[in-house]
C-alpha cells in the first residue's frame, strides 16, 4: 500500500469530547470489530509527545517541569480551561505528524479529548468523520465515584480536595466547549448518560460512521 500522508488524515475517523465519556473503550470496541487502527491520543500525548513538549517549553524560557500547586490550586477552572484549549491546538500538530506516518489498509480511528471539532474538521474534510462523546452531569458524577483514575487528582498538592474540584470544573467547561464547537460545525454529539453500556454506545458511533467503515463488515480475527 503506497504511503500518502495526506490521504491518511482525510480518511481517518475521529472521536473527541469530554473526559470520562468512554471514548477509549468505544474506540477499542470499534477497532476490534472492524479491524481499524486505533490511535490513542492520551497515550501518545503523555508519552510520545513529552520530549517535544519539553523542548517547546525550553524554547519559550519556561520551566521544564510544571508547578502542580499553581496548576491545580492557584489557577481558576476558567483559566485552566482556556489554557488547555490553547495547548490542544499546539499538540494537534503532533497528532497530525503521528497520523501522517501511519499506513493502514483500513481507516484509522483517532480518539481523545484533545481532538477538538475546530481542529479536526479542517483536516478531515467532512464533519461526518467525527463524533463528540460527552457525559451528562449525572454520568460524570458516577464515573468520578466509580473510576479510580477519575476520582483522584494524580498529583501531590497541598489541598487535594480543592485541586480535584478545580479539575472537575475545568473538565466540565472543556466538555461544554467541545459541544458548542461541534454543533457550530455540524459534528454529531452523543450524550452518554449510562443508559447504554459501552457496546451500545459503540453501536451508535458505528451507525454514524457506517459510510466510512470497511464494506466487508465486522472484522473477525
Amino acid at each position: 500500500m503506497r504511503w500518502d500522508p495526506f490521504s491518511t488524515l482525510r480518511h481517518a475517523l475521529w472521536i473527541g469530547g469530554g473526559q470520562w465519556a468512554g471514548k477509549s473503550t468505544v474506540a477499542g470496541i470499534l477497532a476490534e470489530r472492524y479491524g481499524l487502527t486505533h490511535y490513542h491520543y492520551d497515550y501518545h500525548d503523555a508519552r510520545g509527545h513529552n520530549d517535544r513538549r519539553i523542548v517547546r517549553r525550553i524554547g519559550r524560557g519556561e520551566p521544564t517541569e510544571r508547578d502542580w500547586e499553581t496548576v491545580w490550586l492557584r489557577t481558576t477552572p476558567e483559566e485552566m480551561a482556556r489554557q488547555v484549549l490553547v495547548e490542544f491546538a499546539e499538540r494537534f500538530e503532533w497528532v497530525q505528524d503521528d497520523l501522517r506516518a501511519l499506513v493502514s489498509p483500513r481507516p484509522i480511528l483517532a480518539e481523545g479529548w484533545g481532538l477538538r471539532p475546530d481542529l479536526v474538521v479542517p483536516v478531515s474534510g467532512s464533519s461526518r468523520r467525527m463524533v463528540v462523546l460527552v457525559p451528562t452531569e449525572e454520568f460524570r458524577r458516577y464515573q468520578l465515584d466509580h473510576l479510580p483514575r477519575a476520582g483522584r487528582l494524580g498529583h501531590q498538592v497541598s489541598d487535594p480536595e480543592l485541586g480535584q474540584r478545580n479539575r472537575i470544573e475545568r473538565d466540565r467547561l472543556v466538555a461544554e466547549d467541545a459541544v458548542r464547537r461541534a454543533r457550530r460545525l455540524d459534528v454529531r454529539v452523543i450524550e452518554v448518560d449510562g443508559s447504554r453500556d459501552a457496546e451500545g454506545v459503540a453501536h451508535l458511533v458505528a451507525e454514524h460512521f457506517a459510510p466510512f467503515l470497511p464494506s466487508s463488515g465486522p472484522h473477525h480475527g
